[in-house]
């Protein structure tokens, strides 16, 4: 039996603003676009991607799965994001070297200090 990751299915109660949102802070592009749906990737043939699906409920407790990117420069990459509409939240992480950064419909989302050698 084989698996292929597709994608990573994200909540939203707009799909279409909160799909842009990504697409603008990863560079990544629309593959596909509905009222109801919002799919995204690294590239048109590229996976996983990331797929934004309304849901008439706005997010309520800390999310059980989060992404975590790893930037080249991590000061630099959380000030664009933030400044991108991103905000810094405390989910108890405590003094770590990764940033924990929310998006605009507050999904979690981690940028990672360098990778050690």
């Amino acid at each position: 039996m084989t698996l292929e990751w597709e994608q990573v299915i994200v909540h939203s109660v707009d799909p279409v603003a909160l799909g842009q949102w990504w697409v603008d802070a990863l560079g990544w592009v629309v593959v596909h676009s509905s009222d109801v749906e919002f799919e995204i990737r690294p590239e048109p043939d590229r996976l996983p991607g990331l797929e934004f699906v309304r849901l008439d409920e706005s997010k309520k407790t800390k999310s059980r799965l989060h992404l975590d990117f790893r930037p080249d420069d991590q000061e630099a990459e959380v000030a664009r994001l933030v400044a991108h509409g991103a905000q810094r939240v405390d989910i108890g992480q405590g003094d770590q070297s990764w940033v924990v950064l929310a998006d605009p419909e507050g999904n979690e989302f981690c940028v990672l200090g360098q990778r050690r050698q």
